[in-house]
Formats: structure tokens, sequence, C-alpha cells
């Protein structure tokens, strides 16, 4: 049978339908497999970092995975209906461990910025508010941004003040393995600061007998960003059904209540902020 010009079209035009339909599904399919996996096998993995401190360290009694960010991870289990399998990473490797799969989210202490949502999906409620800050010597001299210029200036591997340290206050940044090892390397002399988010340096200088002689005197903090649950692209449903969990946190108040008895001050303004602006958008 001979087909006329218009009828070749039409099949074309079908055609190339039918294939964005197929690629469609299979993104969808592809969207969700992590949540499907999650609910099969009755468990979800959750990167976290600990840093010590209330936001994440290790109970020296039972060995177990304390703070804000494993209490975090295990809540979001809960909130999925499925079992918590924490597992212990890296500022360095934290994405290589999403994006390989061997974790389902990740709660590391790992704020919003354009570069990581390129290259990872995340669920679109924060559930807090976090900056850098810098640790010096109380005799370094150092009060603002601007004294770090062309100063050796320590920070974790990976970590998102690394280009604003050197491209808006000219620092020498040298990147060590973990925070831990960034601090020892200040103390060392190595650095002339060490710059973390604010949650791990406020708590470590006002807790630790050995840090007498630091302090955080740089009033403004370098990068302020949202604190959100990362996943891998495409995870659409998973990012949905987690996002329920984070903005359910949210409205009932179990964030403040959460930070108040994991120990962090001064307390995040951000959290009141935020319940209240999904209490009113539930009205």
């Amino acid at each position: 049978m001979r087909h006329t010009p218009a009828f070749s079209r039409l099949a074309a035009r079908s055609l190339t339908g039918a294939a964005s339909l197929l690629l469609l599904l299979a993104g969808t399919a592809h969207a969700d497999a992590t949540l499907d996996k999650i609910k099969q096998r009755g468990k979800v993995t959750i990167g976290v970092l600990i840093n010590g401190g209330p936001f994440g360290s290790i109970d020296t009694a039972t060995q177990q995975l304390v703070g804000w960010n494993p209490e975090l991870a295990r809540a979001v289990a809960k909130g999925l209906g499925v079992e918590a399998d924490l597992v212990q990473v890296q500022t360095a490797t934290r994405v290589q461990f999403l994006q390989a799969g061997k974790v389902d989210l990740l709660i590391a202490s790992m704020e919003l910025n354009p570069d990581r949502a390129e290259i990872l999906g995340h669920v679109p409620t924060p559930f807090y508010r976090v900056g850098g800050t810098a640790a010096v010597r109380k005799d370094s001299g150092i009060t603002q941004w601007a004294d770090l210029r062309g100063k050796p200036v320590c920070v974790s591997q990976g970590s998102s003040f690394a280009k604003p340290l050197s491209t808006e206050y000219g620092a020498q940044v040298q990147g060590y393995k973990s925070a831990s090892d960034s601090l020892l390397a200040l103390r060392g002399g190595n650095c002339v600061a060490a710059v973390h988010d604010s949650t791990l340096i406020y708590p470590l200088l006002r807790n630790n007998a050995e840090w007498t002689a630091y302090a955080a005197p740089i009033s403004t903090e370098i990068l302020p960003a949202p604190s959100v649950v990362w996943t891998r692209k495409g995870e659409a449903e998973t990012i949905a059904a987690v996002d329920k969990v984070v903005q359910d946190w949210h409205r009932t108040g179990w964030l403040i209540a959460t930070e108040k008895r994991v120990g962090i001050v001064p307390p995040n303004p951000f959290l009141t902020e935020q319940q209240s602006r999904l209490q009113t958008a539930a009205r």
C-alpha cells in the first residue's frame, strides 16, 4: 500500500509521541525505584556526618550515633514507616556515597547551593539554616573576613566555603579530609583560621577547655544557606515522601523540641520562622 505524504507525516508524529511517552514512563519508573526499594526492604539507608558535639557524635557507652543528624535520620525513617540504617560519612566522600548507591539519602550538614543542586536531588523544605564561621586564636588580630587575605585557612575537603574564601576574600585555602583534621591543623599552627559550619564551631569553643585560647570573632556568617535532605537526581517520589515528613516536623514543633533536647544553643530562629509559615499555610 502506498502512503500519502500526509499519512507519513502523521505516522512520524505518532512514533515520536510514542517514543516520548516511553521516555517519560522510563523516567517515572526511575524516580519510583528508590522509594520502592526502601518500602520493599523495610529499611532506609541514610548517610550522616559525625563531627562531634550536639550535631553528631558517638556515644562512648553504647557506640551509637547520637545528636541532631542521627535524630533527624531516624525520624525520616519513622516518617516513611521503615527502619533506619545509619551510615557514617565524611565531608570529602558523602556525595560519592549517595551517587554510588551506598546510601539512599544524606543528612550530612550539607547546605543547599547551585553546584550541589546541579548533580543531586534534594527535598525542597529545609530543616535548618547554617552558615560558616571561623575559629581563630584570640591573639590573631582577625576580626573580619577580609583579614584572611593572603593567609592560610583550613577547611574540610568538599566544603562549600572554600570557593568564597578564595575568590572573595583572597585566603589561601587548605583542604583536609575531615573537620577534625582541619581543626587539628589550626591548633598546630598550619593555618590562621579553620572555617566550618557555625553549628560545629560555636559548641566546640563554648564547651571545650582545650579551646579557651580560640574564639569566633567574625560576627557575620559566610554563605548562610538552608540545610536539606539530599537524594539522587530524578527521585521525585522519594523527594515528595520525605518532604511531607520534614514539613510535619516544622508544623508540630518537633524540630524545635529536638534542637533543645540535643543541646544546640543558641536556638536557630529559622525553625520558628518555618513553623509559623507552614502553620499559616495549613489554615
